[in-house]
């Protein structure tokens, strides 16, 4: 038997996995990064095949690592974790430079970044392992605390995108069935579930221009969950 908590309880972040040229390119939220190497350094992330950004990185050989902050805002998490490159430019509207490879790199709400060379990929299942070797890195805000995937999920009620290696099917996790006059409704854009018993205040009463906190979507786009 698997207990998918448990999962849960592994140590993540959250960043923002860039890659392509000025010409053009994709990013998309990883919580999958980590150093293998110490010297040379060297950063592992994990990829979805079917993840846009997965092709910029094999053509252009190199890719950046934006490390997101604890407050980062639904509008980066929404725009790079819940849209597809293949049918929106995540780029326009966000502040990106390109850096010394002329990698694109994310700076909103990033506290750092890396720039990585690519040096070999391997293949596991569903997903690629991308290594890089650091060329560049540069620490933005030494104030902030990066977010975690348990602070995302804890305190923003976040769920994973289907196409992250942590993503867990939700009806395989056991809820605790309760009674009560409060009800739940969740987004249809990024699974969020807004809890009335936990806010204390009903859906309904939330204000017209209430949007999801983790992706940002409008109040229309919740669906009571039966």
């Amino acid at each position: 038997m698997i207990n998918f908590e448990a999962f849960f309880k592994l140590s993540y972040g959250l960043y923002v996995v860039a890659a392509g040229d000025k010409s053009s390119g994709n990013a998309y939220i990883a919580n999958t990064a980590f150093q293998v190497t110490a010297e040379p350094p060297q950063i592992a992330i994990c990829c979805n095949k079917d993840n846009y950004t997965s092709g910029f990185i094999q053509k252009s050989k190199q890719f950046s690592i934006s490390i997101l902050e604890e407050n980062a805002s639904s509008d980066t998490i929404g725009k790079f974790g819940f849209k597809s490159g293949k049918d929106t430019n995540k780029f326009e509207g966000s502040n990106v430079i390109y850096g010394e490879t002329g990698c694109p790199i994310v700076l909103d709400d990033s506290i750092a970044y890396l720039e990585c060379e690519l040096v070999s990929t391997h293949d596991v299942g569903t997903h690629t392992i991308f290594i890089g070797k650091i060329k560049n890195a540069e620490l933005l805000n030494a104030d902030k605390e990066p977010i975690t995937y348990a602070n995302y999920r804890r305190i923003r009620k976040g769920l994973a995108p289907k196409n992250a290696p942590t993503y867990v099917d939700k009806s395989k996790i056991t809820q605790p069935s309760t009674k009560t006059d409060f009800a739940k409704y969740k987004c249809n854009v990024c699974g969020y579930v807004y809890d009335e018993s936990e806010s204390g205040v009903k859906f309904g009463d939330l204000p017209a221009d209430w949007h999801c906190p983790v992706c940002g979507a409008d109040k229309e786009e919740f669906s009571l969950v039966q």
